[in-house]
């Protein structure tokens, strides 16, 4: 891990670029700069300056990759992505609606979160289901321990032949989180290998959930130990914000220990779920989705969008935007499976959410010209601000004020074109 000193306390590089750019940022403030070092600022003597790329970018990268697709059996599915803040993009997935020959009734979807590069993201999307397949457990007789058994082999043998790979090809350094789904005619299995997740909706409301595996969790943080690590600041030795993934090799050394006792484990945790009629649907995603919204806040967006979005596309990009509105710094990558049961377009729910944006419409418009009436600058942030704080009778649920900020965004400028000055005849022509 690469450290460097500051005093006689020893911190992880990133820890210090942290540290430089929250003081540089506090120090600019206060003397009315915009950020980064205060004009003619050096260096403290004797500080030989570590530059580290930032992981951020100024501002983000909003193009979303869109993918739709459905299975034979009635499932139907929606892929949305998008790089955000991140200096780039480390997000793969796989969607496989129907497997071949005896398991064409079968589907499989994965969101592999990448990090420190995109390399082993992309290598594991490409190979993880033909390992999970090629152990022979999984079969039309659909036995839910011998596929559980399956998948946690096609998880290790993954990660054996990703371990060479990486070796002849130099690129050990980085790694990937998995959550994964494996739907048959009688089951759901879920598979999830670090702090991607996730969730099925039956009934409108959470029936399952994967659990988000973390260094600071009692019984990982007891294989880290045991294995030689040490969990600081909620990471391994300081640095890895995860547990349990595929590469990482550098956590993966400690002798005389199988691989699901290193440091980082590649095992998956792999439960299984009876399907049911009442099931609706199935959510994978990122932590990029998970750091900013719960379980069941998604849920009830989601079920509230599928009643006024015929596009699953288009809930992806929505569930993407209000996780980017409320401040998510990542990645963002959703997969959204819809079963049979799932909810269906509703007139009256449409005639709401049309009463809902004319409302907010009429709020933009009232905020707009209070601000001009009292002689202050109707900016958009005061404008968001001001309604931030107003009672809006029939947001979406999950969602709030942040999921409708589009909507608000579009009348502000309607607003800015309707009071845009008028030049008198005459003037402002050629």
């Amino acid at each position: 891990m690469r450290t460097a000193r500051k005093g006689s306390v020893e911190m992880p590089a990133f820890m210090r670029q942290l540290v430089k750019e929250t003081e540089k940022r506090v120090s600019s403030f206060f003397k009315g700069g915009r950020g980064g070092a205060a004009e003619g600022e050096q260096p403290g003597e004797g500080e030989k300056e570590e530059v580290i790329p930032s992981p951020y970018l100024d501002r983000p990268v909003l193009d979303k990759l869109a993918e739709e697709g459905c299975a034979r059996w009635g499932l139907t599915y929606a892929l949305g992505s998008m790089q955000g803040w991140r200096a780039n993009m480390e997000d793969f997935h796989n969607c496989v609606p129907q497997l071949g020959g005896e398991l064409a009734d079968w589907s499989f979807f994965a969101v592999f979160d990448g990090h420190a590069g995109s390399t082993v993201a992309q290598y594991c999307s490409q190979h993880l289901l033909g390992h999970i397949l090629a152990t022979g457990g999984i079969g039309a007789e659909d036995d839910p321990e011998r596929v559980k058994g399956a998948i946690v082999e096609g998880f290790l043998q993954t990660d054996k032949h990703l371990h060479t790979v990486a070796r002849r090809e130099g690129w050990e350094r980085g790694g990937t989180t998995v959550v994964a789904t494996l739907i048959s005619p009688y089951y759901i299995y879920f598979a999830n290998c670090g702090d991607s997740r996730a969730m099925l909706c039956r009934s409108g409301q959470v029936c399952f959930s994967t659990e988000d595996h973390k260094p600071y969790c009692p019984l990982e943080k007891e294989r880290i130990e045991s294995a030689g690590g040490s969990v600081t600041i909620q990471r391994i030795n300081g640095s890895l914000a995860v547990s349990r993934g595929l590469g990482d090799f550098s956590y993966k050394g400690a002798e005389n220990r199988t691989p699901c006792q290193q440091m980082v484990s590649p095992e998956p945790e792999v439960c299984v779920v009876e399907r049911s009629p009442a099931d609706e649907f199935l959510v994978l995603a990122c932590d990029g989705v998970w750091d900013t919204i719960s379980n069941e806040e998604l849920c009830a967006f989601i079920h509230n969008r599928l009643r006024v979005c015929t596009d699953l596309r288009d809930v992806c990009t929505q569930v993407i935007d209000l996780c980017l509105y409320k401040g998510s710094l990542d990645n963002i990558s959703i997969i959204l499976l819809c079963f049979p049961g799932a909810p269906q377009l509703s007139t009256e729910a449409l005639h709401q959410e049309a009463e809902l944006e004319d409302l907010l419409e009429s709020k933009v418009a009232e905020i707009y010209e209070e601000l001009c009436v009292r002689g202050e600058e109707p900016d958009l942030l005061s404008v968001l601000t001001v309604l931030a704080s107003t009672a809006i009778p029939g947001l979406p649920p999950g969602g709030g004020i942040q999921s409708k900020r589009n909507c608000i965004i579009s009348a502000y400028y309607q607003q800015r074109e309707t009071h845009k000055p008028t030049l008198p005849n005459g003037l402002g022509g050629s």
